[in-house]
């Protein structure tokens, strides 16, 4: 490492990672192992790819270094071979068969390197009828039930930003099969193909949906459950400023203790009279109103009743808990949430800034023993 001071820690200190750029879910995969101490040196191509972003901000290429690549030209494709003979894993979000076409799929990587581990991170996976079709996570969400079971009754369902699909379905699933492939690996010296589709890993989510609806306590509709916004005590509620509380207090121990500090005892109807759901929804709905967010953040807070403000994006790192547990951190100027999860012998640490394009060719050709990378590669 061309610098001690940013040499990898944490539980992944040691495994080197290859990840051919793309948007999305792949780099926020590549993120999480670099942030768990892997040594991920990102493929970049020149001119750049994807949506925009300045890469200064873009957080999900943290902890990493970068290289540019142009892998239709074949000196710059051996090079990227030549990473992949010495690195652990490899992640790549192409439209099937497109790693293959320019010589860098998995018969070609493995070819050279038996043990690697080969990540593959699409929308609808490796085969089926549509995947070689283009989508995004919206689209992936609507075909598994997801998205249809997110959102108010008799209302259009609502698009949680992109967490539940390309990040929950996607990255994180393709993070658990390269960690499972590698153990495997390192135990046979055999590596393998880690099909991560994001349409798998958000089906898997719903698993305990399916569950529930097959035991008869889950309607197919949206915002008739308990766990959907059905229940008045499990939802959200406009307070007089405009802002919102969420209220979560599904057991009865949780529910008569909001029910008291709300100062609804002898008021509200018992918790799970369905018949007057639609009146303690109402009786909540005003009383909410009645006062500020900040003035029933003051309520409840340090009590059982499961009740939390609900914060912005800006705000949610001055929230005290969050902020006594370090759960956003500042580096560089740039406030971003902290490595997770946390570890009591290996800990993770931001080590690097967001990587610009091709800024580290000379410590990856040093560390990784490749002097081509030297070699200029056109803008």
């Amino acid at each position: 490492m061309a610098d001690d001071a940013q040499a990898p820690t944490g539980p992944l200190a040691g495994v080197r990672v290859v990840e051919l750029a793309g948007i999305g879910p792949g780099p926020f995969a590549a993120m999480l192992l670099a942030d768990l101490g892997a040594d991920v040196v990102r493929v970049d191509r020149p001119g750049g790819a994807g949506l925009t972003l300045d890469p200064a901000h873009d957080v999900t290429n943290r902890n990493k270094r970068s290289v540019l690549l142009d892998l239709k030209d074949p000196q710059d494709r051996a090079t990227a071979l030549d990473l992949v003979e010495r690195a652990d894993a490899l992640i790549e979000g192409y439209r099937p068969g497109v790693a293959e076409r320019l010589g860098i799929g998995p018969a070609d990587c493995r070819a050279r390197n038996p043990r690697l581990v080969y990540g593959r991170m699409t929308g609808w996976g490796q085969d089926g009828p549509l995947a070689r079709t283009a989508g995004h996570d919206a689209s992936y969400i609507a075909v598994t039930g997801a998205l249809g079971a997110i959102g108010p009754a008799g209302g259009a369902p609502v698009l949680p930003v992109n967490l539940l699909g390309d990040f929950g379905g996607g990255s994180l699933y393709l993070v658990v099969g390269l960690l499972a492939a590698l153990h495997h690996a390192r135990a046979t010296g055999e590596g393998q193909v880690v099909d991560a589709a994001i349409v798998d890993g958000t089906s898997h989510l719903t698993a305990l949906l399916h569950g529930m609806a097959a035991a008869g306590v889950w309607q197919d509709r949206r915002g008739a459950n308990l766990l959907d916004g059905g229940a008045p005590f499990y939802g959200t509620y406009e307070t007089s400023d405009g802002g919102h509380m969420v209220v979560g207090a599904l057991e009865p121990q949780f529910y008569a203790e909001f029910i008291e500090l709300a100062g609804l005892a002898g008021k509200a109807p018992e918790q799970y009279d369905i018949a007057r759901w639609d009146e303690l929804r109402t009786l909540l709905a005003d009383t909410f109103r009645a006062r500020t967010r900040a003035e029933w953040t003051a309520v409840f807070e340090g009590s059982d009743a499961c009740v939390a403000p609900v914060l912005s994006l800006g705000e949610a790192p001055a929230h005290p808990h969050l902020a006594a547990r370090g759960t956003y951190t500042e580096y560089e100027g740039l406030t971003q949430p902290a490595p997770a999860p946390r570890f009591s012998r290996t800990p993770a640490a931001l080590r690097r800034p967001p990587a610009r394009p091709g800024a580290h060719s000379a410590e990856v050709a040093h560390d990784w023993d490749i002097p081509a990378l030297t070699k200029e590669t056109p803008q």
